[in-house]
């Protein structure tokens, strides 16, 4: 173990504000810069106190909070394969530092030996839920990242400290981790269980899915986690959120540890395609009501295993495989849920998931409660539109008119040779209602009539003689231009508080679409910007309008002055020298964005050209919606033919 706290280099890059390169210009040029003393020669580890002294020899400022100091003491002290379970065990103290802050008082007081001594008594006394999560005790010297945490709790709260250590955990281990996303769970809580008041996870990860239920009303949860890492960070999370909790640690396929027991809502988002599940051992199990499930489809033994622990006429909220719809091996178990009426709907989200790459579908079931059976399913396509989803569930469930995306369809029509459930295929099957061509054609006329006006009044010129050119470089060397770029650590996230705008918006040319975070250095953009991506593919250049959303990676802000440029015409100007190649390298690689040569303007001329530029903007923006609307007006003339609600006009 390190005597200290250890920091990786984006870790100082996080702290200091700067990016990732900033840090390795450092290393490069400042010969008394730290040298690494641990990690690896790709992701090397300097010691917190070092870097601390160099940053304010170097009169840059570095800004180290009380629970960022519990972090990187917390690298410094475990290996990266041990740090999950000294954040689990740290966030159990945290539990009891919450209910017992006399007991720590008292205790703190003593030698650290003695501290060490009492510590797992003291965790298992007062936190009795926490209990059987502890298997050993933790390294001695941990006792100092103990008092650490105490006193970044003093200031900032338990909750609060922990919620920053888990952030930073999954940072570091993304890929061993997989994580619902928070706006995800929610919208699961929201569908299964918004009045639930007892909720089961029965392969609850880190409980992520739990801690949306406690934020809704569930007062008692309930998870089950194979892995004793994440049950640990699990049960530490609950315990600091809600009150009645109860974390267990082992399969719970083949060792339930709630037998028998029955909660008002189960969610749950199951490891796919897990081959080892126990088919064979457990092929006589009670559970299986709806059909033995095939070794190659563990998902459909989950769902069985979720509906044993509902209450009847309870809810099921799942993540399940889209490939789990239409798989021939699983159509026995799937018809019996819809004879039984289990299978209530599945919705379909195109966009990836929590599972990585796959983009799953989330399945809805109801335990039958004796009453009579449900004669249809909800089929819902909520790639474009997530709130759809919901819309379409409560029309389902009140037996209103289905929203656009979803449709009931009867039992009784997927009840053929293949049960093939897949949304997608129903969806597509409905066609076009006998309505929707003439709005279609109606839009995209009105497009079109609208479109011409905003195209700008141009003229022919004289052959000028050659322009006088200067370059972006000479602008920002005046000060007439800053360049920005978001921070190296700078990601997008489902959940994120504050919209960002990507490489692909700016080339696509519509709003920001993604969310992020507010990270040290982040860039938030202003109207008058324009912002070109890094390594364009094609002429790609956005002028922003309004003020609020973040710079994206892989992304340039142009700030102007404008009394000295104007925005539009930087825009034009870089679009133009983008297609013609005068930026100093060719498309599709980076290129040097400070090499761009544009014309040597005065202001006036710089607007009027500029404004033409505006225009021509508008206009090709109004040319890809209008390219959209034809899309649709084809399709829909293309299903409406093809399912009898259009027909041609018969002329003699």
């Amino acid at each position: 173990m390190s005597d200290g706290a250890t920091v990786a280099a984006g870790d100082i890059a996080r702290l200091a504000g700067v990016g990732r390169a900033a840090v390795s210009n450092w290393r490069r040029r400042f010969p008394d810069f730290p040298q690494p003393v641990g990690g690896s020669s790709a992701s090397p580890l300097f010691a917190l106190t070092e870097v601390e002294r160099w940053l304010s020899r170097h009169d840059r400022p570095f800004q180290l909070t009380p629970v960022d100091r519990v972090w990187q003491s917390l690298r410094g002290a475990a290996a990266d394969l041990e740090l999950g379970d000294r954040i689990g065990y740290l966030g159990g103290f945290l539990v009891f530092l919450e209910r017992d802050p006399a007991g720590w008082k008292s205790l703190a007081e003593q030698p650290d030996d003695v501290v060490m001594d009492q510590l797992r008594e003291e965790l298992a006394r007062g936190v009795p839920e926490f209990a059987h999560l502890i298997t050993d005790v933790p390294d001695p010297d941990a006792v100092t990242i103990v008092r650490l945490a105490a006193e970044a709790a003093d200031q900032e709260g338990s909750r609060a400290v922990f919620d920053f250590l888990c952030e930073r955990y999954l940072e570091v281990h993304s890929r061993r981790h997989t994580v619902t996303p928070t706006a995800f769970a929610s919208f699961m809580i929201t569908l299964a269980a918004p009045k639930a008041e007892t909720v089961l996870d029965p392969a609850c990860g880190i409980g992520t899915l739990l801690l949306a239920a406690t934020d809704s009303r569930a007062r008692h949860v309930c998870g089950q986690e194979v892995n004793r890492t994440s049950a640990r960070i699990a049960a530490a999370r609950l315990l600091l959120h809600a009150g009645d909790v109860r974390v267990a640690v082992s399969d719970s396929l083949r060792a339930d540890a709630y037998v028998g027991e029955l909660f008002d809502a189960v969610v749950c988002n199951p490891p796919f395609a897990d081959r080892a599940w126990g088919s064979d051992e457990l092929a006589g199990d009670a559970r299986w009501e709806y059909g033995l499930p095939p070794r190659g489809e563990p998902e459909l033994a989950w769902v069985q295993h979720c509906l044993r622990h509902v209450e009847p006429g309870g809810l099921v909220a799942i993540l399940m495989p889209p490939a789990a719809a239409g798989r021939r091996s699983g159509r026995r178990i799937r018809s019996n849920l819809l004879r039984a009426g289990a299978l209530r709907a599945i919705i379909c989200r195109a966009t990836p998931g929590p599972t990585g790459s796959v983009a799953p579908d989330l399945w809805l079931l109801q335990r039958p409660d004796g009453a009579r059976r449900p004669d249809s399913v909800l089929l819902v396509d909520a790639a474009s539109e997530p709130a759809r989803a919901e819309h379409a569930w409560a029309a389902f469930s009140a037996g209103r008119e289905m929203p656009a995306g979803g449709r009931s369809v009867p039992v009784i029509d997927l009840l053929d040779d293949d049960v093939d459930l897949t949304p997608a295929r129903h969806l597509d099957a409905v066609g076009a209602a006998p309505s929707a061509f003439p709005p279609a054609l109606a839009s995209l006329t009105a497009a079109v009539e609208a479109l011409v006006p905003t195209l700008p009044d141009l003229t022919d010129a004289p052959l000028p003689d050659a322009p006088t050119m200067t370059t972006i470089g000479e602008l920002i060397r005046i000060g007439a231009i800053t360049v920005r770029q978001a921070p190296m650590k700078m990601s997008t996230q489902e959940d994120g508080p504050v919209p960002v705008l990507t490489a692909r918006d700016v080339r696509l040319g519509r709003p920001a679409s993604a969310r992020g975070a507010v990270l040290p250095g982040a860039v938030t953009l202003r109207a008058g910007d324009v912002v070109t991506p890094l390594a364009p593919r094609g002429p790609a250049v956005h002028v922003v309008t309004a003020e609020g959303p973040l710079l994206g990676p892989r992304l340039y802000l142009l700030r102007v002055d404008p009394g000295q440029v104007d925005p539009y015409f930087l825009a034009g100007s870089l679009r133009t020298a983008q297609r013609g190649g005068s930026s100093g390298s060719s498309l599709g690689g980076r290129f040097d964005i400070r090499r761009t040569r544009i014309p040597r303007l005065s202001l006036a001329e710089q607007r009027a050209v500029g404004e033409a530029f505006r225009r021509l903007m508008s206009f090709e923006a109004g040319l890809r919606e209008t390219a959209v609307l034809a899309e649709e007006l084809v399709e829909h003339a293309f299903r409406g033919l093809c399912h009898g609600t259009l027909r041609p006009v018969m002329t003699d």
